[in-house]
């Protein structure tokens, strides 16, 4: 099954953090809802299979009416075929989420909310320039939760001067919420954004990598301790909450990126779209696709594998290396891992490649010194 993945290029306000694609001008709201809707066209041919979940991502997609919300989905039921019940997510901002709003969510198709809290305290808000306050943070869960059972939240740690204790109570806020999901992350520096020239400038202290890898492990064992498995390395899902879309991505389907920026994979090609919504919204108009295409090679394939592999509780399956890729990459692979396994970062079970607790924190450093390079 395929999943279809639509990327809202819009936000009130731009977060010190973030690199996404986005833009802070509302006024081609309209006509960027119509070109989506036009991409789903001129796409329709690429899903033979059925759509298993349809995830509005960004950008802020809460920033749209919920009109233009059942438009969309519905230009997915128009041209796709889907399954019964799928999973249909909705990235959303508190300060959208209004006890109105909610309601008139829980009414549409939308059967899964992901809001991005990112912090329940007032100095994490501010230094990350977020549009929300700590208040309308827990409101907006207290309501979402009469309405959805299903719901997950976005919480960064390694923020500069976030001390553990204020960590411990993030999590803890949380859990008393009783949320089947949370989705955690570190907080990475990116070039072109605020937070970068505010640490330069020496307005923000530079993020501690240590101080990161800490919190990290404080959130997986307050996590798994209420009954939260860590089935990937930033997402915790009570059972039979995992995300689909998540758990598709990781798993290596196809899914379908729609929108300015949106990145799209079919086993065997990436392609994605153009970072320019002016530009998006008239190559649509005209009947183009704004898109570049990679082909990937076999190296790129099992480099990719292993990556998102490491990843998840599911691990990298040795079979599969030497089924899909050949015993040359399988045994590069284990004579890579070789090092990892004996610094218990890595550990062989049942015929998978799996990171320790121990090495989840670094899984993507691991991951990188097994890439293949050479061989073709």
């Amino acid at each position: 099954m395929s999943g279809i993945y639509i990327h809202i290029p819009f936000c009130k306000q731009a977060c010190h953090y973030c690199d996404f694609h986005f833009s802070t001008q509302l006024g081609k709201k309209e006509a960027m809802v119509q070109a989506i809707a036009k991409e789903l066209v001129l796409r329709k041919s690429e899903i033979d299979d059925e759509v298993e979940t349809i995830y509005f991502g960004g950008g802020t997609p809460s920033v749209l009416s919920d009109v233009e919300i059942e438009f969309l989905i519905q230009s997915v039921y128009d041209n796709y075929k889907v399954i019964d019940h799928p999973e249909i997510t909705l990235e959303a901002n508190p300060d959208d989420l209004t006890k109105n709003r909610i309601i008139q969510l829980s009414k549409c198709p939308i059967n899964r909310l992901s809001i991005g809290i990112q912090s329940f305290f007032e100095e994490d808000l501010r230094l990350m320039n977020r549009a929300h306050n700590a208040g309308e943070a827990e409101e907006c869960i207290q309501e979402a939760t009469q309405y959805f059972d299903n719901i997950t939240i976005d919480l960064i740690y390694g923020i500069p001067d976030m001390g553990n204790e204020r960590w411990k109570a993030n999590i803890q806020k949380a859990l008393d919420f009783g949320l089947p999901h949370i989705s955690s992350y570190a907080l990475t520096v990116e070039p072109r954004t605020a937070l970068k020239k505010f640490i330069e400038k020496g307005v923000v202290h530079d993020v501690d990598d240590e101080q990161a890898q800490a919190q990290f492990h404080i959130l997986v064992d307050m996590l798994e301790a209420e009954g939260f498995i860590n089935y990937e390395i930033s997402n915790f899902g009570k059972p039979g909450f995992f995300s689909k879309n998540n758990t598709a991505y990781w798993l290596g389907k196809a899914y379908l990126g729609i929108g300015p920026s949106a990145h799209s994979y079919d086993g065997r090609q990436r392609s994605w779209n153009i970072r320019n919504n002016p530009t998006y919204i008239k190559k649509i108009e005209e009947g183009i696709l704004p898109m570049e295409i990679e082909t990937l090679s076999t190296k790129d394939r099992y480099n990719e594998y292993v990556m998102t592999g490491l990843r998840t509780i599911w691990g990298v399956d040795l079979g599969r290396i030497e089924s899909e890729f050949g015993k040359n990459y399988l045994k590069y692979l284990n004579q890579q891992s070789s090092k990892f396994v004996e610094q218990g970062l890595l550990v062989v079970d049942d015929g998978k490649l799996l990171t320790t607790k121990k090495g989840k924190f670094l899984a993507d450093g691991i991951a990188s010194d097994l890439f293949m390079i050479n061989l073709k």
